[in-house]
């Protein structure tokens, strides 16, 4: 057996994913390097562990959720400092992507129709970059979403300073939130997976191979091997 596939420390891929990303390793390109896949890793941590310990605040149904934790007592106390973890992550994870998440002229249509036809993996579009149209609308809705959290988890964490109008839209709009980021997730998780073979590895290795990035994003693909430039100087 080989080595390199029986050990993946030692494979070549994974090596150079420590600290550089966007580079072809044989068969391979690395996609995310070691400090984004912990920040990515770090942040979702964080986000179950406050879920987790949120819903039996939330309401009884959940009770059951805080004997994982030690009691509700302890639910209530760790809620709001994994909380500000989650947020810190998310802006540490902000500053990391931001640079690649600009939405550009041709994506706009991931607001409506590619969207869904992208949900029901109608095909790729043969323009798509590192990452697509419905990607950046979920770093963007994350982004908002966790300062929304953060906002709103301040006030009903010291409700005595905010007026009784503030503490009851923040009831309601802390709810909300994480009633939208939680079916977000879903969606990212499942399109992470089942929906997407190969996918997931690019967030455990770093690595995802040539074929997937050829499908799936094949200007990154293209950008990244250089078969575009390749293309262009071959005799017409």
């Amino acid at each position: 057996m080989n080595g390199a596939a029986a050990n993946p420390a030692l494979d070549p891929a994974v090596q150079v994913a420590r600290d550089r990303e966007d580079v072809v390793v044989g068969d391979d390109i690395v996609r995310h390097r070691l400090a984004t896949r912990v920040v990515h890793w770090s942040t979702a941590f964080f986000f179950f562990v406050a879920l987790g310990c949120g819903l039996p605040i939330y309401s009884p149904v959940f009770g059951w959720l805080a004997h994982l934790f030690g009691g509700l007592a302890v639910c209530r106390w760790l809620h709001p400092w994994t909380g500000i973890a989650f947020t810190a992550f998310t802006a540490v994870m902000f500053v990391q992507w931001v640079g690649d998440m600009k939405l550009e002229r041709s994506e706009r249509g991931w607001l409506g129709r590619k969207l869904v036809l992208y949900l029901r993996h109608a095909g790729d579009d043969p323009d798509v970059g590192k990452y697509n149209g419905g990607q950046k609308l979920l770093f963007w809705a994350v982004s908002v979403f966790a300062l929304a959290l953060l906002v709103t988890g301040t006030v009903l964490w010291f409700p005595e300073l905010f007026a009784q109008a503030l503490r009851e839209a923040s009831i309601l709009l802390h709810d909300l939130v994480v009633i939208l980021f939680s079916m977000a997730i879903v969606f990212h998780i499942y399109l992470g997976t089942v929906a997407e073979p190969g996918t997931f590895g690019s967030m455990t290795r770093g690595t995802v191979s040539k074929a997937w990035a050829r499908l799936h994003h094949p200007r990154w693909y293209r950008e990244v091997t250089g078969e575009a430039a390749r293309d262009d100087s071959r005799p017409r």
